[in-house]
């Protein structure tokens, strides 16, 4: 049986990362020192030996005393809210968790996947944003910290691919939603989603005109995983290219949840919040034969289902 290491695996990301890779008939052994990931997400596991629970901050230095095939580093902050709330912790874990991250798998003579995001590509002035765009990014900026983590984190896996001989893997992750989300996660859907079941009105930041590509979360995972089993070894967008505009999205979800909720505009924008927000899967379909499948309704819809289960 083969064994993967996980970090981050108890997010929301990770967690269902980690129920693929069990399902594929791994062992895994997840790491994460829960300071946004939820040990609730891995309940539904808590009876099955193949999946090994540390607590622990990647950060810091770890080893694993058994054999390693993959390394799978998705430990990171994810949120403004969470990044600008963890500056110093996002961007070590984007240096030393991926520096221990990769070491690990050196030394195991295992691959290593990273994953990565949009947020390289910044503000973008390319649109839609490929994998050879150097991006737009505020180095000083509020999301500076997670951005440039993530940039410094894809040189990393580079350096150690051409000058260790680790096998190594990049996916850029754009917008993704699905079960699980933190309900205070601070991102777009579980916001919008969450003021509507309450009743309350859904406030969109500026005039709503700035465009997001929601992917579902099964979707990622799938493309995900064929990147990992897959040779290619060069960054990889994956992500839904139907591309919507925030205050339409924000309609979709009052359609969805039958509120009387109302839209309200607000002036504050976040600093550097990138105007459009687009993936070029181009390289996905070609390479790994994968594009999504789930549509925004009917993700929305799974989604809401688990929110009204957890307000």
């Amino acid at each position: 049986m083969p064994t993967a290491v996980v970090t981050g695996g108890a997010g929301f990301l990770g967690s269902h990362l980690t129920d693929r890779i069990l399902s594929e008939g791994w062992r895994v052994i997840v790491l994460d020192n829960l300071i946004t990931g939820r040990a609730e997400n891995l309940a539904h596991h808590a009876d099955n030996p193949d999946l090994t629970f540390i607590k622990h901050d990647v950060s810091q230095p770890f080893s694993i005393d058994e054999p390693v095939d993959f390394v799978f580093h998705f430990a990171s902050t994810a949120s403004p809210v969470d990044f600008i709330r963890h500056p110093i912790e996002t961007m070590l874990v984007g240096s030393y968790g991926t520096h221990n991250a990769l070491e690990l798998a050196r030394i195991k003579g295992a691959k290593m996947m990273m994953a990565s995001t949009s947020e390289v590509y910044g503000d973008p002035m390319v649109h839609p944003q490929n994998e050879e765009y150097w991006g737009n990014v505020n180095p000083i900026g509020v999301r500076g910290v997670y951005d440039e983590a993530k940039r410094f984190s894809e040189s990393m896996v580079m350096a150690y691919q051409r000058y260790k001989g680790v096998d190594t893997r990049i996916v850029r992750i754009f917008n993704t939603y699905g079960e699980r989300m933190r309900l205070d996660d601070g991102r777009v859907v579980p916001n919008f989603a969450m003021q509507a079941l309450r009743g309350e009105p859904i406030t969109v930041y500026g005039d709503g005109s700035q465009t997001r590509s929601f992917c579902y979360v099964s979707d990622l995972v799938d493309g995900i995983w064929r990147l990992s089993q897959s040779n290619y070894q060069l960054p990889v967008n994956i992500g839904n290219p139907d591309e919507y505009p925030i205050r339409r999205f924000a309609e979709i979800i009052q359609a969805l949840t039958h509120t009387d909720s109302g839209i309200v505009y607000t002036e504050f924008v976040t600093p550097d919040d990138p105007k459009q927000r687009r993936p070029d899967i181009t390289k996905a379909r070609e390479i790994l034969g994968w594009e999504p499948k789930v549509s925004l309704e009917e993700g929305i819809r799974r989604t809401l289902e688990d929110f009204k289960q957890r307000v």
